[in-house]
This record gives C-alpha cells, structure tokens and sequence, in this order.
C-alpha cells in the first residue's frame, strides 16, 4: 500500500472509533461529567475545606488535574478495550490483519479512537472544573503534552488488555485491580509530602504519580516529582507499549485462534 492509501485506511478507523463513542454521548461524555462534579463537591467542598490549603493552593483548586487526568486516563483505556476486543470477538480485526494493510497502521487508528475519546471527556471534564475552581494555567505545553501522551499511553494499554482477552469478564479485571488502585494512589487528593517517608518512596514505584503531577504542574505550577523527569517516564512507556503491541500484532499473539 502506498501511502495515500495508508492514509486513507488510517482515517477510515479513527472516523470510527470516534464515531463509535460519540454515537453514545449520553453514555460516554455525560457520566464522567457527572461524576467529577461529585467529586467536586463531596471531597473539594465538604471535605476540602477542613484540610486547607496544599503549597499554596485551596484543596479544590489543587484536586482538579488529577481529577481531570482521571477522566482522561479511564476513558482512553475504556474506549479502546472495548472496541478492539468487540473486534475480536466478532472476527472483524482478522480481516484487517490479513489484509495489505500495515499493523502499526491499525494500532494507531485504534489509539486515536482512545485519544479522540480521552481527550473529548477530558476538555468536558474541564469545563464542568472551572465552575468549582478558578485554576489559571501555569504552562499550556506541558499541559497539553502530558494530556495527549497520557491519552496516547493508556489507549496503548488498552489494545494490549482487549488482545489478551478472551471474555468480556476479562477486560474489566485491569481496570478494576490495577488501574483503579494505581489511579487513586497516584497523587489525585493528596500531595505525597504528606506522607510517610517510606510510603513517599513507594509511591514513586507508581507511574501514575508522574503523569498526575506533571499535568499538576502544568495547570497550577507546581509538582512533588521533576517534570523532566516525569515526561521522560511517560514517553518511555509509550515507546515500550507500542513496540510491545506492535509486536503482539505481527505476531498474531491473541488474535489468531
């Protein structure tokens, strides 16, 4: 194939993934709304206001990127593990293993899917934030560089997850006993200087941690983990995950019976 016609096959998946979850806004868009507003008020109104401040910031003002990363995170990797796993099950990504097409082609279409989707949730997410929070951004490239790669990661690990599924029972067990966890460990309504010192170094075992705290930075100025750093990490993880996918494509590895 050459590459007018890459491109065109490109497109044609990412127009339907997007397509796909934009079909079901109601179920896609508005549920993450709804539920960082919640957050919202339980946790930033009723209980933020008897913790104070956290460097320098109201405890509502300093919840919100985590808040929104959260959102970014479970719906990139949702939108993925889901379309590629229906994919699978319906026999229709065999058809375009076998075809001319190149995989890289086909795993970049279903992570723009996820992109597509995290980052639709993510500025809905934002919007709902700023009628609880008067957050000015602090540096709007490292914002959107942390949005976009962390949507680009997560989506990655969702093609992985759906690959080696074999039920529909099987693609809800990382969200729920590794996603979940590492979400809310990483950082979301707490700064890990308040934590134990011990409990400081484990968390930095946590990747999630770096992509909050880098998004943190980028909104409000202000990380317990170096940018530098942290952007490093999650552009690692892209270039380990993509190449593993990659390879797991070619390979046929949870795809072929």
């Amino acid at each position: 194939m050459n590459f007018s016609q890459q491109l065109i096959a490109f497109n044609t998946i990412m127009v339907r993934e997007f397509l796909r979850f934009i079909r079901i806004w109601i179920q896609t868009i508005i549920p993450p709304a709804i539920t960082v507003a919640l957050y919202f008020i339980i946790f930033g109104q009723l209980i933020g206001s008897q913790i104070g401040d956290i460097d320098g910031y109201r405890y509502m003002d300093y919840i919100v990127p985590g808040l929104i990363l959260m959102a970014v995170i479970t719906n990139s990797y949702a939108n993925v593990v889901s379309s590629f796993f229906s994919a699978k099950f319906h026999k229709s990504i065999e058809e375009m293993i076998i075809s001319p097409l190149p995989n890289y082609i086909i795993l970049a279409g279903y992570i723009s899917g996820g992109v597509a989707r995290g980052v639709t949730v993510g500025i809905t997410v934002t919007g709902v934030s700023m009628f609880f929070s008067d957050f000015q951004i602090h540096s709007l490239g490292i914002t959107l560089a942390v949005f976009v790669l962390t949507s680009i990661l997560f989506s990655t690990a969702g093609l992985i997850n759906a690959a080696y599924a074999r039920s529909f029972d099987d693609i809800t067990i990382i969200p729920t006993f590794v996603l979940t966890p590492l979400t809310y460990l990483g950082g979301i309504f707490y700064s890990i200087k308040m934590l134990p010192e011990f409990w400081q170094t484990v968390s930095q075992g946590n990747p999630i941690l770096y992509m909050i705290n880098a998004f943190r930075y980028g909104l409000l100025g202000v990380s317990d983990i170096n940018v530098t750093t942290a952007l490093i990490i999650i552009i690692a993880f892209i270039v380990i995950l993509f190449s593993f996918a990659l390879r797991m494509l070619n390979r046929g590895i949870g795809i072929k019976p």
